[in-house]
């Protein structure tokens, strides 16, 4: 993208404002953002307005090590806090509603809930979640892979949830998907399907 995905605005806010205010609005009592030290500042700036509770930002000192450093980082904050499980979103999905984190968490209350996945028309999206149980599987997965090997690893174990919410399945990667993003987003109340 050539600039820092979680700043980038839409609408009234920023991606990661965004997604802060859905897991907040979706019933997550714990929101933890981690982010690279020289976007701290904007990204605590970002995820402080709105409702409470305010998510706590951490700093994830090795960005460069990929995604699944940043989750780790996430991770080890949360499970200090005592969470039985944690719902997980790549800033570059911005668009996903609150009910299907709901619905997420809703599912986390079954018994045979090890990892649950929001799914639409065949597809899989995020937010992702992942119960305690897998988290030692999380710090061992290749950091190339990251959680996409532990998915893969417990295939047979992971709930696919069914949800009508087409944002949960909008992945923003290059400038010309962001422009179309923000073209789409100040026409319609709709989001695009991709």
């Amino acid at each position: 993208m050539g600039r820092p995905k979680a700043l980038l605005p839409i609408g009234p806010t920023t991606f990661v404002g965004r997604i802060a205010e859905s897991m907040r609005l979706g019933l997550l009592t714990d929101i933890i953002v981690v982010t690279a030290p020289a976007l701290a500042a904007g990204v605590q700036t970002a995820v402080s307005s709105g409702a409470l509770p305010v998510p706590r930002v951490m700093v994830n000192p090795a960005p460069e090590r990929g995604q699944l450093s940043s989750l780790l980082v996430g991770l080890d904050a949360a499970e200090a806090s005592g969470a039985h499980g944690v719902v997980m979103c790549p800033v570059d999905v911005p668009l996903f509603a609150p009910a299907t984190v709901a619905a997420l968490i809703s599912a986390s209350q079954r018994p045979d809930i090890v990892i649950a996945r929001p799914v639409w028309k065949g597809r899989h999206g995020h937010p992702v979640l992942f119960m305690r149980s897998v988290f030692n599987d999380l710090r061992q997965a290749p950091p190339d892979a990251g959680a996409r090997a532990v998915v893969r690893a417990h295939a047979a174990n992971v709930t696919d949830i069914e949800i009508d919410d087409p944002g949960a399945f909008v992945d923003v990667d290059t400038s010309a998907e962001y422009d179309a993003l923000v073209e789409h987003t100040a026409g319609s109340s709709e989001t695009p399907e991709r």
